[in-house]
């Protein structure tokens, strides 16, 4: 791993992608800041972080072709919970499509990108904010959803340990993509725990419920409705993936019997 640092920034992942414009960027480069101005996350929420935080963004550069974005997310949140697991950390899980929560409050984001992709030569950034240190959030931050941090759910370490150990998960996982998508679909699932649950899907073309059967980067997510159906649902179009409430049956109808 080539650590690239940086003081304060607008964010890692631009600053990967400044090195890959400018034909600088080698696969596994890890550039990470004390802080970050101007992060973001999924669907161009912000991404808040701090010198208490892991902030980071991955050079990656696999062979041609490339996996599926959405695939390289799943491994780097399957990486990311390999890591904070095996340093001690309990009652983890992924929450769809990239973050690790504890009980539901978020710990850490993941947003896989690609600018310009050339098919002969596929490049991505993968960036990742972990909080650590935190004893306390900021009132606007935890107004917007619970929050969370390695030392408030008890794991006393630091952005640097955490980085050392989960390089080696990433790199792992992330080949696993390309040669072996299959063992992350199932480790990201597990993760996730719904397998075989009723579950709730929001797309772009509306509202699906449905038992849980499985997921595949390139298919998508395959449920089993009330009516005798399986809908394959492909990864991009869905918006949110939930525990169906009570008031949702399987035949994909709000208070249905």
């Amino acid at each position: 791993m080539r650590l690239i640092r940086h003081d304060t920034v607008d964010s890692t992942s631009e600053r990967a992608f400044a090195a890959l414009e400018a034909g600088d960027a080698r696969d596994g480069d890890a550039h990470v800041a004390r802080v970050q101005t101007l992060g973001r996350g999924r669907r161009g929420r912000a991404w808040h972080g701090s010198e208490e935080s892991l902030l980071v963004s991955f050079v990656h550069r696999p062979p041609p072709p490339g996996p599926a974005p959405q695939g390289l997310t799943m491994a780097a949140g399957v990486a990311l919970l390999d890591t904070l697991t095996g340093l001690g950390a309990d009652g983890l899980r992924l929450d769809w499509p990239n973050d690790v929560v504890h009980e539901d409050a978020k710990l850490a984001g993941i947003l896989t990108e690609s600018r310009g992709l050339d098919p002969a030569r596929p490049a991505y950034v993968v960036g990742v904010g972990l909080n650590v240190l935190q004893r306390s959030f900021p009132t606007e931050l935890a107004a917007e959803r619970p929050v969370t941090s390695l030392a408030r759910i008890g794991l006393e370490t630091t952005p640097v340990a955490v980085l050392e150990a989960l390089h080696p998960n990433l790199v792992r996982r992330l080949h696993e993509a390309r040669t072996e998508p299959g063992a992350v679909d199932r480790a990201y699932l597990d993760a996730l725990g719904l397998r075989g649950r009723a579950v709730l899907v929001q797309g772009a073309d509306g509202e699906h419920a449905g038992r849980l059967e499985g997921l595949d980067s390139d298919q998508g997510v395959r449920l089993a409705t009330g009516r005798g159906e399986t809908l394959v649902l492909p990864l991009p179009r869905i918006q949110a993936l939930t525990l169906a409430t009570a008031g949702w049956a399987e035949s994909g109808r709000p208070g249905a019997e």
